[in-house]
């Protein structure tokens, strides 16, 4: 299950327990739209209680980030997950995107915002 929210500019995520196809699929549509009228994103995902993801979504993200490598400006992951971390560094391969994993809310947001990162 996913949360979605998003401003100008930024699309947030949250995802509860499996991440799985149909999920993703939300999360493209949301993207897709506001690429389309808005350009480029910022991306933040918070990914601290997702318990696993299916192999069809580790297949449709690398999709995604080749289709669409110029299309993130900064992508902050929440996670302490080393397995998702390390995926996180992976999706850089097929992205043109600053990414960063952080273990706490604030400094993934002040990061996003601009602001020094303590």
């Amino acid at each position: 299950m996913i949360t979605k929210d998003h401003q100008p500019g930024l699309v947030e995520v949250a995802v509860f327990g499996e991440f799985e196809l149909a999920d993703y699929k939300e999360f493209e549509e949301l993207v897709n739209y506001k690429i389309k009228f808005e350009g480029p994103q910022n991306l933040f995902m918070d990914l601290r209680k997702m318990t696993g993801f299916t192999v069809d979504v580790a297949w449709e993200e690398i999709k995604y980030s080749r289709e669409h490598k110029r299309d993130f400006g900064k992508i902050a992951i929440i996670t302490e997950d080393q397995w998702t971390t390390w995926s996180a560094w992976i999706s850089q391969l097929f992205v043109e995107a600053d990414v960063q994993v952080f273990p706490e809310e604030p400094e993934a947001r002040a990061w996003l915002a601009g602001d020094p990162v303590a």
